[in-house]
């Protein structure tokens, strides 16, 4: 009996090395592959039947966060393991929230990743250590992740600190896009929200500010 997978992440690079990763494994069926949540929630609509989906958690359209409330809200028996690049501590107890299954770093090696799927499908939560380790330290002291909420008028997602990391260095909207598999445009419009949440003007501001907040 195979393990139905779905893979949902906007960058067809980290889909396709997910994809290499499972295809060690027999036992493996990736059943369907989406660019974002919304993409998802269609073909789960088509045709439900499937035991585990790996959710990225910074994507367009529809966030991993968001799918993973829904998916848990109309399909409560499949379940979803977030599979991200990011293990801040928001994320972690936002997904968790949300009904995610699991929580995995995207540099997990094949037989880490596929041990985690078993271990969630029978009923346990996969987890890198370190995530493990944060989940851990939230529990014992909510009041901090209440504390980052005061602080949310300079909250950058984690793809607008990586526009502004590379900003930093001194590469241009092409060199980011290139950099983040991304467009100009793209880019160009998560520059616009960064100066406007951080309330500055330019360049120049946008990555002091950052660097003074311990953003970046």
């Amino acid at each position: 009996m195979k393990v139905k997978i779905g893979i949902v992440d906007d960058n067809s690079f980290l889909i396709k090395a997910i994809q290499e990763k499972l295809s060690f494994f027999d036992a493996i069926e990736i059943k369907f592959i989406a660019m974002n949540g919304s993409e998802l929630l269609q073909q789960l609509n088509d045709n439900h039947n499937v035991d585990l989906i790996l959710v990225d958690i910074e994507m367009p359209v529809l966030n991993g966060i968001e799918t993973t409330e829904i998916i848990k809200t109309k399909y409560p028996q499949i379940k979803v393991v977030m599979l991200t690049v990011f293990d801040n501590d928001e994320n972690i107890f936002n997904a968790i929230k949300a009904g995610a299954d699991g929580y995995l770093l995207k540099e997990i090696k094949p037989q880490d990743l596929y041990n985690g799927i078993l271990e969630t499908l029978n009923g346990g939560a996969a987890m890198n250590p370190s995530i493990a380790l944060k989940t851990l330290k939230l529990l014992r002291n909510p009041a901090s992740i209440e504390h980052q909420k005061d602080q949310e008028d300079l909250k950058l997602t984690n793809r607008e600190i990586d526009v502004l990391e590379q900003l930093a260095k001194g590469l241009n909207y092409v060199n980011i896009a290139e950099n983040l598999f991304v467009s100009p445009s793209t880019v160009r419009k998560h520059i616009e929200n960064i100066y406007k949440k951080l309330q500055v003007h330019n360049k120049l501001e946008a990555v002091q500010k950052a660097k003074k907040n311990n953003l970046i």
